[in-house]
């Protein structure tokens, strides 16, 4: 896929098969293509590239483990942004397991909405994930450019649109995202938004059939698929403003976290910031457990009535009780605040935000970083290691034609 080309379609069939049977009075769908859609939709071959294959151009990101750079591959020229992280940083840290699933979900992964993996590789002291190079950058970034730091009602919804569309692929392969927020979202060249950072990410051992049932919401009146995961975790993970109740109260999450986040993420498109911040993460968690949703009366716009009643019923405090908590993303595409957005021709759809075409390198919606400690990536060579002892022995060196 090209820099300046729209983010690929996904199959229809890669995500729902075309042939319909009768089984216990319920429709079921055949959904082999679910299973077979990494094979269908991707070609892997053994990795083609290495860290001497890419020059560095700039330092666009860094965390406690690892850092992305943009770089330039030096026989296409093309830019891509190079993931390295530190295994020792890694182990010392126990952040294994997280890059073991971030490189499986994204080496499977093919949908518009979400950043395509072209290649993954390690050496004796790195992993590397190369992505594509996503010109707008943070979309975190790109919000707070807006003026007043807020999108419009039909601005907002269209990015939410679309990643429901993304949350309801990642639901469909058995993924719950888990730390769905501005930051892990990047800004296409196209103006379309893809989902990032995929290490806290829970992936399910197995794929359930979607099937159509009868929703019980009284808006709703035509039977929908079922995308609900039936995965439960124990595990705190998240960020602090976007966590759920029930992640704080320790009671067990599932995919219904993944709705919770997006009730934060359109509030924060529409009114500039998260509405549970206290003054410390305590007051926070407090405001999360036990106060309402508000909106104030001196926030920069006036929000419709669906507008509200969305965010509402996606921020339920019972995970039970909230949108989407029955049959998945069906529920959330189908609630009124959507009703002017065809989700099939989404990819197609003209974004409000475009990136300027102009100097891709300067990426302005990335931090203006220095290294205080330069990396080479020509220090480190490849390797492919079989030592089942490696904690790192499973990860994966390929290279993805898509």
């Amino acid at each position: 896929m090209s820099l300046t080309s729209p983010p690929p379609i996904y199959q229809p069939n890669q995500l729902f098969g075309t042939k319909l049977k009768l089984n216990n009075n319920q429709l079921i769908i055949q959904t082999d293509s679910i299973k077979q859609s990494n094979s269908y939709t991707l070609k892997k071959k053994d990795v083609q590239v290495g860290p001497n294959d890419f020059e560095k151009v700039r330092l666009l990101g860094k965390g406690d483990a690892g850092k992305v750079y943009l770089v330039r591959h030096k026989s296409t020229e093309k830019l891509y942004a190079l993931k390295v992280l530190s295994k020792k940083e890694m182990k010392e840290r126990n952040k294994v397991k997280r890059a073991l699933t971030e490189q499986a979900i994204l080496s499977t992964a093919n949908h518009p909405f979400i950043v395509p993996l072209y290649h993954s590789f390690q050496s004796q002291n790195y992993l590397y994930f190369c992505l594509e190079f996503c010109v707008g950058g943070e979309f975190f970034r790109a919000l707070r450019h807006r003026p007043g730091g807020i999108l419009k009602e039909n601005e907002a919804k269209f990015y939410a649109a679309e990643v429901v569309a993304a949350l309801e692929y990642l639901h469909l392969m058995g993924i719950v995202f888990r730390d769905l927020k501005p930051e892990n979202i990047l800004l296409h060249q196209s103006g379309h938004l893809m989902l990032s950072d995929f290490d806290l990410s829970l992936q399910s051992s197995f794929v359930t059939q979607p099937t159509f049932v009868q929703p019980t919401f009284t808006f709703l009146k035509q039977p929908m698929i079922n995308t609900r995961i039936h995965i439960k975790a124990n595990s705190f993970v998240g960020t602090e403003e976007y966590l759920a109740p029930e992640i704080i109260r320790g009671e067990g999450h599932s995919c219904t976290v993944d709705w919770w986040t997006l009730g934060i993420f359109i509030y924060e498109m529409l009114c500039g910031y998260t509405p549970f911040k206290g003054k410390t993460r305590k007051d926070t968690f407090e405001l999360i457990l036990n106060e309402p949703i508000e909106f104030q009366p001196y926030s920069p716009q006036t929000l419709t009535h669906h507008a509200k009643r969305l965010i509402r019923q996606l921020l339920n405090k019972d995970p039970n009780k909230r949108l989407g908590s029955q049959v998945g993303a069906s529920e959330v595409k189908s609630h009124p605040f959507f009703t002017t957005i065809n989700f099939a021709l989404l990819r197609h759809m003209k974004p409000p935000i475009i990136p300027s075409k102009a100097q891709p390198i300067r990426a302005v919606h990335f931090n203006r970083l220095k290294e205080s400690v330069s990396f080479e990536l020509k220090d480190s060579n490849p390797t492919i290691n079989h030592d089942q002892a490696d904690p790192f022995a499973s990860f994966s060196s390929v290279t993805i034609e898509r």
